[in-house]
């Protein structure tokens, strides 16, 4: 069987105006023509068929989805089963803020979009790049300086070690604590150091754990303003207690309780429903 797939061109210097004003121009071989069009931002466009075989690789759609996913740990005789069947899609260009108790699972969640862990039973797809819990700094090497430690992550990722220490020195703007060991820092400056580096990479999807308040007013303030530009360009999924901050930073909502996820269209609705089920439980 064969499929048509439309794709809309505007008019380059190989095809002549006079043949989309005249409705006779040619599409390349293997392209049908299947609509002319006038104007589109001042230039004549054409929009084509173009006719694929089954089998064709076609572009994926850039998501996270959860397909029948549970989540359970055996800690000796005890089994603790945090999820139950999960089913939700995450799409490009969401901003999402999961509400949710101690305890809940918001953590081991984060950690299965993330691919940290695995599901116990389910699927989980995941079509675009997803970063670790931004700020996360527990995995520095210690004994390593910060620009060590950024030169490491650089190369993880395949990325430019220059570029992405500038953008941390530029960020994180710890000076000359950026060449001493990790272990000689504050918790501020781990926590600026963390977010330096989570941010000069740059992902598909931010994942966002409870760490938008670390450092002082204007490293926040300047923190809050990076996480805004990559909530415009990307995806963005966050946990926090502060429903202050979930409103500031998430479009949607989502409740996690008693093993299950329910999404909402909307981050006031959920964080109304998160509060009523804390009431009814206290």
């Amino acid at each position: 069987m064969w499929r048509p797939r439309y794709h809309r061109f505007l008019a380059s210097g190989r095809l002549r105006k006079s043949a989309f004003r005249s409705g006779s121009c040619r599409a390349p071989p293997g392209i049908s023509a299947f609509q002319i069009g006038s104007e589109s931002r001042g230039k004549p466009y054409c929009v084509f068929s173009l006719i694929l075989p089954d089998g064709w690789p076609l572009p994926r759609k850039s998501m996270i989805r959860f397909e029948h996913v549970s989540k359970s740990y055996h800690i000796r005789k005890f089994e603790k089963l945090v999820f139950a069947d999960l089913n939700f899609t995450i799409e490009k260009g969401d901003s999402i803020g999961i509400c949710g108790a101690n305890g809940a699972g918001k953590s081991t969640l984060m950690r299965l979009l993330a691919g940290v862990e695995q599901p116990t039973s389910g699927k989980i797809t995941r079509n675009m790049s997803t970063s670790w819990p931004i700020g996360y700094g527990n995995s520095f090497q210690s004994t390593l300086t910060g620009a060590d430690n950024a030169r490491f992550v650089s190369r993880i990722y395949n990325r430019p070690e220059q570029e992405l220490l500038d953008f941390v020195e530029d960020f994180a703007q710890l000076g000359p604590y950026l060449h001493q060991p990790v272990n000689t820092y504050s918790a501020g400056m781990s926590a600026r150091l963390a977010f330096g580096i989570s941010l000069a990479i740059e992902f598909d999807c931010y994942l966002i754990d409870e760490v938008t308040a670390a450092g002082d007013e204007r490293f926040r303030r300047r923190s809050e303003e990076a996480l805004i530009a990559r909530r415009d360009n990307a995806t963005l999924i966050m946990i926090s207690h502060d429903q202050n901050t979930l409103r500031s930073y998430c479009r949607r909502g989502a409740v996690l309780y008693g093993g299950a996820l329910v999404q909402y269209d909307t981050i006031d609705e959920a964080c109304l429903v998160h509060h009523h089920l804390q009431s009814r439980n206290l």
